[in-house]
């Protein structure tokens, strides 16, 4: 379970406050205007970013003085950051050792990660030579690999077309229920989170409140989550 606990986030005029928490082995989708704080709230979870006040708790275990890499969070951004100079299987191995010396066991572990997110066959090609959809798999694969129980989603599949970003979805969901992950998806898009998300967070006027249930909080919106759809839709 992730616990955010009185948490504040500061940066700047820009102020944050947080204290709820998410189900372990759950999607939940944080859902909210533009600028509100989701990716930061993000990023604070993940260990970029210090709060001013409060804790970010895991499984029961602190982590707020953690370092990123100390912390059993993977986090997938928008952009993929795959590196250009390698290969697709060595962007993937990444995930398993960042020095990239992998024994057999490890190469296979990577072919295996690549063949579950439908990119077979595709280990010895360069990004570029993939499109943005197969590139977003390449990134999904090596957060995989990595083996947290955590993974964090900021809008990673906001720019593909509605069939592969709905396939891309799928494709999460059946992963994270497969393997007990707690996911947490920042999106723009009610329809994303009616599709994998069992609840829903709203971040709005500074406040992160407290997830519920993903339909009637969609079917029924009020106050800032009424005026934010409205605006949005």
């Amino acid at each position: 379970m992730i616990v955010l606990e009185t948490l504040v986030l500061q940066q700047g005029d820009f102020r944050l406050e947080a204290d709820c928490r998410f189900r372990e082995g759950a999607v939940t989708a944080l859902i909210g205007p533009s600028g509100a704080g989701k990716s930061t709230l993000l990023s604070a979870i993940a260990g970029f970013l210090a709060p001013a006040r409060g804790r970010v708790l895991i499984g029961g275990e602190d982590m707020t003085g953690r370092a990123p890499a100390d912390r059993p969070v993977t986090m997938l951004f928008q952009e993929h950051n795959l590196f250009p100079h390698l290969r697709v299987w060595q962007n993937v191995g990444l995930g398993l050792d960042a020095r990239l010396r992998l024994d057999r066991a490890q190469r296979a572990e990577v072919d295996a990660a690549l063949a579950e997110v439908g990119l077979a066959g595709t280990g010895e090609r360069r990004p570029a030579e993939l499109s943005g959809g197969q590139r977003q798999r390449v990134a999904l694969a090596r957060a995989l690999l990595r083996r947290k129980p955590v993974l964090l989603l900021d809008e990673p599949f906001a720019a593909l077309g509605p069939a592969l970003r709905t396939e891309m979805l799928a494709l999460v969901a059946g992963i994270a229920e497969r393997e007990r992950m707690s996911v947490l998806m920042v999106t723009h898009m009610p329809g994303d989170a009616r599709a994998i998300a069992a609840e829903t967070a709203l971040v709005a006027e500074g406040r992160v409140a407290p997830p519920r249930p993903t339909g009637p909080m969609l079917d029924a919106p009020e106050g800032a989550l009424a005026a934010y759809l409205g605006a949005a839709g």
